[in-house]
């Protein structure tokens, strides 16, 4: 049966290959396997049961706890040719009744419902009349009373079980740390050889936290650099949401707001505008996301601290979903940790505790100058074994410039000591500076000798100090009152034994990375996004409905102006074509005309071959630099020398080069493989199985035995071996 779901893969969905997990998952599926899938946002979930509700002979059921979720899946749904429905409070009396009728008559592969629906007697007495293949529930960590979104609801669903014995039940979320996925199993009555966890990686987001200093003009310069992209503002509260809308639309943003103090007419029709790109920004509390499935939000910017890692990583989880690049940029300030703290404080007992425990994870990740993803992957119950994961700030920025920061770890300790290690940062950077507020003169600390001894330093860079000293445990935090006291280690600094590097500036430096490493020809690109949101607006659908912008990038990579070449592209199945193939052939082969430009081999982002040059003329990138060397015959030792790069950083500039120009031969690289013959065998053979997106399932398969070095350069022959 596995061929078969590959056929709808190609035919239906337009994709060439699955990608990591798809395949295993569908397997499982199809053996009527109870199955628990981990998945991350963008990772494909939905596939993997919407690909064995088209093979079963019965009706799959999706519970989906968002009505404007099953809407959008089901309009995506049938854009592809496939009959599916959804039963909700948002239907007339009349829709619901032809919908019904629909599903009595064996008309509908897949049907979307609310848990409250599906629980309902009138639903499960029409269900338990036809044939039920699948029961699949989407957002399943609203199971787990430990999960972020509780729903009590969701519990009930497994009560359904013994009324549908022969139906496979499906678990998935992007969002579940290892005691969330064991209470859903045990729920659901889920064998542990049935769960199927990809990693939490999402190497497309660039992260980066930024000290919180002017953070509207932080704004504004983060926003200059994704002029016309579309992007999500997080706030703490619906009057920061309004002050910040009005401050963008009064400089001319196209951008709207949204909470849940806005009328639900105003709420929803600005979430329509967004999802169908009339605007680019919306400016919104945490109430706004969980039904959004937009792939083409290239920023997500935190303009106050969210509450938890979990939710911190389901809202960054809304940017990217193409798989192309999105930056994610935190604004971090002491002041977010007072206020989340103040409702944290009307909490009680165990939900108290567990609430600080969790800000308190969110704060450490935020301070941390090691890579990212080691603390948000870790939470997640996963390792992350890469040295630079080369997507977040800490990675990118180095550690070249860490200076010897011990006279300032001294002072701010002094102080710590002098003031009886009762205050938080926020005191003690005050008699630092000198500062003449009340509080200082009442606890008489203007007559401390550590008064006014850090006036060199302006306050932000005493905060940053601070931060760094917590992180690397020279100072301990109280959870509930953010006093600081001096570590054993702390003590050894303090008495001269033992130094601190660290850094003096603030970090407000935003990194943007491009959308993706293949060379695209822009003009094209504006021109297809423009004549598919006149399409989507026609058709009253969202222009990611139509094709998504990971399609029209290669539309305007490839120039695709044939059948063959239309339906060998990303995204492209046979019901797309027959809809919209010819236009989009038409815009492009128009513009080729004007620009004497020939088609390219077209080719999917799984694929690798030789791209053509773009009409813009673009200059050549390091990786383009870097992979000719390799193939002229210079050495990688002599590569690293000139360019002054690590081995690592080489082998990434080699990955792109394959991927958007040619694959390079390897057999230079073959000294530096530390593994066995037969080992290398074995994983030029699991890329086949695996897909060659992440090395994580290679790293696992192969018993941790081969490092990731291996795994990289071993990548790049695969490719070699392919593409030849």
């Amino acid at each position: 049966m596995i061929k078969k779901a590959e056929e709808i893969l190609k035919k239906i969905f337009g994709y060439n290959s699955f990608r990591p997990l798809q395949k295993e998952v569908i397997e499982n599926i199809l053996l009527l396997k109870d199955t628990l899938v981990i998945m991350p946002t963008g990772g494909g979930k939905s596939l993997t049961y919407q690909i064995p509700g088209l093979i079963f002979e019965g009706l799959t059921i999706v519970v989906s706890p968002l009505i404007s979720l099953m809407k959008d899946q089901v309009e995506q749904l049938k854009e592809l040719g496939v009959n599916s429905l959804f039963l909700n409070s948002s239907l007339s009396q009349l829709d619901y009744q032809y919908n019904i009728e629909q599903i009595k008559n064996g008309k509908v592969k897949l049907l979307y419902v609310a848990p409250e629906t599906l629980l309902l007697e009138k639903t499960i007495g029409l269900l338990e009349k036809i044939n039920i293949s699948c029961i699949t529930i989407d957002e399943a960590h609203c199971i787990s009373e430990w999960g972020h979104d509780f729903r009590p609801v969701y519990r009930e669903i497994a009560t359904l079980k013994p009324k549908f014995p022969k139906a496979v039940f499906v678990a998935l979320t992007a969002t579940a740390t290892p005691q969330v996925q064991d209470d859903i199993a045990n729920n659901l009555k889920l064998k542990s050889s049935n769960r199927f966890i990809a990693s939490f990686n999402r190497d497309n987001l660039f992260l980066q936290v930024v000290e919180k200093t002017f953070p509207l003009k932080q704004t504004l310069n983060f926003l200059e650099k994704h002029k016309n992209q579309s992007g999500i503002i997080y706030c703490f509260s619906r009057n920061q949401v309004d002050e910040i809308y009005e401050e963008l639309d009064e400089r001319g943003f196209s951008v709207k707001p949204y909470h849940a103090g806005l009328p639900d007419k105003t709420r929803m029709r600005n979430q329509e505008k967004f999802i169908k790109d009339d605007i680019s920004i919306i400016v919104a509390t945490v109430a706004f996301g969980m039904g959004i499935n937009k792939p083409n939000v290239r920023f997500v910017i935190h303009y106050d601290l969210p509450k938890n890692i979990e939710s911190y990583y389901q809202e960054i989880g809304r940017a990217g979903r193409d798989g192309l690049n999105a930056d994610c940029l935190l604004l971090f300030g002491y002041g977010d940790i007072r206020k989340i703290n103040y409702f944290i404080d009307q909490k009680e007992g165990r939900e108290k505790l567990v609430a600080k425990q969790h800000l308190d994870k969110l704060v450490r990740y935020a301070e941390s100058y090691s890579c990212r993803r080691i603390p948000l992957l870790t939470y997640f119950g996963e390792e992350y074994h890469q040295e630079n994961c080369g997507t977040c700030d800490n990675c990118t920025r180095g550690k070249s410039d860490l200076i010897d920061i011990t006279i300032e770890a001294q002072k701010f300790m002094s102080c710590v000591k002098r003031t009886g290690e009762i205050f938080g940062a926020m005191h003690i950077v005050d008699v630092l500076l000198g500062s003449k507020n009340q509080k200082v003169l009442d606890k008489r600390h203007d007559k401390l000798s550590t008064y006014g001894i850090g006036k060199e330093h302006h306050r932000d860079v005493w905060l940053s100090i601070a931060n760094q000293l917590i992180v690397r445990s020279y100072l301990s935090k109280d959870l509930d009152y953010g006093s600081l006291k001096i570590t054993e280690a702390g003590y050894d600094v303090l008495k001269g034994s033992e130094k601190v590097s660290g850094k003096l500036e603030v970090k407000t430096k935003f990194e943007k990375k491009s959308i993706t490493t293949i060379n695209y020809d822009k003009k094209l690109f504006g021109i297809l996004r423009t004549a598919r949101k006149n399409i989507a607006d026609k058709s009253g659908l969202p222009p990611y409905a139509i094709f998504p912008d990971k399609t029209l990038i290669e539309m305007a990579a490839y120039y695709p102006q044939t059948e063959k070449d239309m339906l060998n592209t990303h995204g492209v199945g046979e019901a797309k074509f027959q809809k919209y193939g010819a236009k989009f052939i038409l815009f492009i082969s128009n513009y080729c005309k004007k620009f004497n430009i020939q088609s390219a081999p077209t080719v999917s982002y799984s694929k690798t071959k030789k791209t053509k040059k773009t009409a813009s003329g673009n200059k050549k990138l390091r990786h383009e630099i870097i992979g000719e060397e390799i193939i002229s015959g210079k050495s990688a030792n002599e590569i690293m020398a000139e360019y002054k790069i690590k081995f690592d950083t080489l082998l990434e500039h080699l990955l792109k080069y394959s991927y958007t120009v040619a694959p390079v031969k390897t057999k230079g690289l073959d000294n530096y493989l530390k593994c066995s013959k037969e080992e290398k065998i074995k994983v030029l053979k699991l890329w086949e199985e695996y897909g060659i997106e992440m090395l994580r399932p290679i790293f696992d398969a192969m018993d941790e035995k081969v490092n990731y070095t291996d795994l990289k350069i071993l990548r790049l022959k695969y490719l070699y071996q392919k593409g030849n």
